[in-house]
């Protein structure tokens, strides 16, 4: 064990990872070094609440971490991030995991983390410390390590949201902006550190403003830094493109924004989205993601679907896949709903989970049978491509273009981190393979 070193291992969201770099920068900052996790004197476990898979999977490594250093006094478990603070009781779960805790510590507290390994150091354990205001996150500037491409960004906690099936909004509560000087200030800070690839991070970047300074104002700010790189916008809400189109448009428009859009729609049914209490109706949408899609013709599009919500009948079911076959994202992420702690929905009649589990996998082989052609027309494009690290094959190379697309580059030699020049040769599903020109 290395003295005054510490670990950190981060479940779940960019928000998490942003987190996670925050609580380095801070430790590294104040005489700390990180290390690997059998090396280390404290253990930082960053934790996620948002799904019941991850929950389970976080409480068998807590389990593991008190098995394996109960007994050792000069090694200090401490927890972070969401998991324990989804229910005002939810600590007491984590304390009969892990006993051996020596912190549990909530998403304000990384400044005072060095005084608080100094407590920990003095044989205090099993404290738990929470912050008595939120902090703008994006005042701390973030340092990495040598080689790295990308950056992460938060630009705000919280949301306006009281979705029924969230657990979060108990964590991150009501909106919190961040100045928009400190976000770019710390996105140049990193720049300068030889970042090529920035995302900005939050619960909802569609709700930002600080201020009279909207989402597109921060954007127009960061893009005007001079420095070559790519900006990612993060999950943008359904209900933005309602009053907002034109704002989302003007965003994309710059040259240094990927045309990349994550906006979790979570049901093509209009009765599940009342259910959910989401903001929006199907209708209120589908002709600005169609003006989106007229605007930018290579506009990548994530969304999210919970396939077996309360109440979800085969009806409902089918209207989401009606919307999948018309909308044809780029990617899906398709969660089987679980009943999270602390929520409505938690208290609604549930699907039998055969039942939500064969309709999961009837939304994927839908999802499948889109992309087999989704990229035809990339094949023979020429363009920039960012290369940004290893590909699955031995000298591969991964980069992403303007419109956020996988391309795979053969034998790359080369180093990562650079902006080439790339020709098309073959499309195969999502993924696009190239030669540099």
């Amino acid at each position: 064990m290395r003295e005054n070193s510490f670990y950190i291992e981060t479940y779940g969201c960019a928000s998490n990872k942003a987190d996670s770099y925050i609580i380095s920068t801070i430790l590294s900052n104040s005489g700390y070094v990180q290390a690997k996790l059998e090396d280390a004197q404290f253990l930082i476990i960053n934790t996620c609440g948002v799904k019941e898979q991850t929950e389970n999977k976080i409480k068998d490594r807590l389990k593991k971490l008190h098995e394996l250093y109960r007994n050792k006094s000069n090694i200090y478990v401490i927890i972070a991030g969401c998991l324990p603070h989804i229910t005002p009781e939810y600590i007491n779960v984590i304390k009969k995991i892990i006993p051996s805790f020596s912190a549990i510590i909530d998403l304000d507290n990384f400044k005072e983390l060095p005084e608080i390994f100094d407590e920990i150091k003095l044989g205090n354990k099993n404290r738990i410390y929470k912050s008595e205001r939120s902090i703008d996150k994006a005042e701390i500037l973030i340092n990495h390590s040598i080689g790295k491409i990308t950056g992460i960004i938060p630009i705000s906690e919280g949301c306006l949201g009281s979705c029924t099936y969230c657990c979060v909004k108990h964590v991150r509560g009501k909106l919190y902006c961040y100045n928009p000087k400190n976000i770019v200030q710390n996105v140049k800070y990193q720049l300068e550190q030889g970042i090529k690839q920035i995302y900005l991070t939050s619960q909802d970047c569609s709700i930002y403003q600080y201020q009279g300074a909207q989402l597109s104002s921060l954007i127009k700010d960061i893009i005007n830094l001079d420095f070559k790189f790519y900006l990612r916008i993060g999950m943008i809400n359904p209900s933005f493109l309602i009053n907002n189109t034109e704002q989302l448009i003007s965003i994309f428009k710059q040259p240094k924004v990927y045309q990349f859009l994550h906006i979790p729609i979570q049901s093509g049914s209009n009765k599940i989205l009342k259910e959910m209490q989401r903001k929006y109706l199907i209708s209120d949408i589908l002709d600005n993601l169609e003006l989106l899609r007229n605007e930018f013709p290579h506009l990548t599009i994530s969304t999210d679907i919970i396939c077996g919500f309360p109440g979800e009948t085969e009806y409902d079911f089918y209207r989401t896949i009606n919307f999948i076959k018309w909308l044809k994202p780029d990617i899906l992420n398709i969660s089987k709903f679980t009943p999270r702690p602390g929520t409505k929905a938690k208290n609604m009649k549930q699907l039998d989970s055969k039942l939500i589990k064969k309709r999961s996998i009837r939304l994927s082989n839908v999802f499948r049978n889109s992309l087999k052609h989704i990229n035809d027309n990339w094949k023979d494009w020429e363009g920039e491509v960012l290369l940004l690290h290893e590909g699955s094959e031995k000298s591969q190379a991964f980069g992403r273009n303007f419109a956020y697309k996988n391309v795979f580059i053969d034998n790359y030699k080369g180093k990562f981190g650079k902006f080439v020049n790339v020709k098309i040769e073959r499309v195969e599903g999502f993924n696009l393979f190239g030669k540099i020109i």
